[in-house]
């Protein structure tokens, strides 16, 4: 057991501050700009950019660029690294609190009950991250979630490196799905709606007042001007990383009130 005259953990002096663990609050939930949080946070910019500079030292937070204004950033809560980090302060503070052998990384599993629930995902193109968030969380909920996917301006056809990545590293094939329109599901309700892109975030439709938006700023693995073995490269990576929202995302989910029937 740690003496008494030990220091906290690192991930106890940076979330024990009431500001700080306001910002991981509302990171949780789905990423954000400075902006965003200062609203939610009611705190002035200098203050929040000043403890956000804070948690991203301590690698609990990352920024990236808006693919939509370069100028702007989005910030996320890295949950892998939360999860860490608490287990190690609950080790430090008792041997029995030590994680599991499962991995402290690890997100947790999958409920064995679901409410009844819809859940849409939408990008600019619909040919690669939200199909692939689709495809995963119907996957992942063994298709008790009713789930779709649609862009701003889709694609002719699916991505093949998208189509390649979730068959051969997921064991799922999407080859015969086709993008579809945002348009398409106007007047449709989401309990859950899902914007994987930035540039999509800001023109997606209103889908019913009880409809919880939630941002996942990932950028484009199919950028133009990349080589094909780039670009299969980033749709890896962009797959892992949906993969790992949409495991966190699982007990949030099954949480969910069911608003209509």
């Amino acid at each position: 057991m740690a003496s008494s005259d030990q220091a906290p953990p690192a991930f106890v002096r940076l979330a024990g501050h009431a500001l700080r663990w306001r910002l991981l609050t509302e990171l949780a939930a789905g990423d954000l700009r400075v902006r965003e949080l200062m609203t939610l946070v009611e705190a002035p910019q200098n203050l929040v950019s000043y403890h956000l500079r804070l948690l991203r030292d301590g690698g609990l937070v990352t920024a990236t660029r808006s693919s939509r204004d370069g100028r702007d950033s989005y910030y996320r809560l890295d949950l892998d690294r939360c999860a860490q980090a608490l287990a190690g302060a609950g080790a430090a503070l008792h041997p029995a609190l030590h994680p599991d052998l499962r991995g402290v990384s690890e997100p947790p599993e999958p409920p064995s009950r679901w409410p009844r629930l819809s859940v849409l995902f939408a990008c600019t193109g619909n040919s690669a991250r939200s199909p692939i968030a689709e495809a995963l969380l119907r996957h992942h909920t063994a298709g008790r979630v009713t789930v779709t996917s649609a862009g701003s301006r889709p694609a002719a056809r699916m991505h093949p490196h998208a189509v390649r990545v979730l068959r051969e590293q997921y064991g799922i094939d999407i080859a015969d799905r086709r993008p579809r329109h945002l348009d398409t599901l106007r007047g449709h309700r989401f309990d859950h709606v899902i914007t994987l892109c930035d540039k999509v975030r800001e023109v997606c439709p209103e889908f019913g007042d009880h409809v919880r938006r939630i941002h996942w700023s990932t950028p484009d693995p199919a950028a133009a001007g990349r080589s094909e073995q780039d670009v299969h490269a980033a749709l890896v990576r962009a797959a892992a990383d949906i993969d790992t929202r949409i495991r966190y995302l699982l007990p949030v989910l099954a949480h969910t009130p069911e608003a209509h029937s």
